[in-house]
């Protein structure tokens, strides 16, 4: 049976073409007897940014989602996206639908045996990167001498606030007056009229 394939490429400015991209998968198709029924295609768009925002590759999901095509073939993984994570989540969308990835540079092609084995070591690594993220954030959590959250007022400038409030002068002229937040001289008028 003919692998029915969809072409992807990607370029990051409009100064650049993806016509190499495409002439290469192209021939690799014709090599492997694969009929490509469709093109997707992105140009002046990051790899960092989200599906959404990708219109090609949107396309190119829904036609997986659709179970229109068999395999996906794309010059090379940064092609698809800017991580090991995004490669991975990817895979796993497109495999749950019984299609296959072809990354040309890569030579990884999940129809095969060994490509399948590549791609579960691709998964390891995404999960052994994430938990390095995970441990590097934790430990500068850790470490972080910061409490969370804003700085309390001294009591002096809140007892001026008071004071202040107390004369009659509103609040936004207060936090001008006094060179404060809006917001705070709002929150100690609240607690001076729930205390009066």
């Amino acid at each position: 049976m003919t692998k029915r394939i969809a072409l992807y490429t990607r370029v990051s400015t409009d100064q650049q073409t993806t016509e190499n991209q495409r002439l290469e998968l192209v021939a690799v198709a014709e090599r492997n007897g694969w009929e490509i029924i469709a093109e997707f295609t992105d140009h002046g768009i990051s790899g960092a940014k989200g599906r959404d925002q990708r219109p090609g590759y949107d396309a190119l999901m829904k036609a997986v989602a659709r179970r229109e095509i068999d395999l996906v073939a794309t010059w090379a993984v940064d092609r698809l996206g800017r991580s090991l994570q995004n490669l991975v989540t990817f895979l796993t969308e497109i495999n749950a639908k019984g299609v296959d990835l072809y990354l040309h540079q890569q030579a990884l092609d999940t129809s095969t045996p060994s490509g399948r084995a590549m791609f579960g070591m691709l998964s390891v690594f995404a999960d052994f990167e994430r938990e390095l993220i995970r441990s590097r954030i934790m430990a500068g959590l850790a470490r972080s001498t910061k409490k969370p959250g804003r700085p309390a007022l001294d009591a002096d400038k809140v007892a001026r606030i008071e004071r202040t409030l107390a004369s009659g002068l509103s609040i936004n002229a207060t936090a001008r007056k006094l060179r404060c937040g809006v917001g705070t001289v709002h929150r100690i008028k609240q607690r001076m009229d729930q205390a009066a």
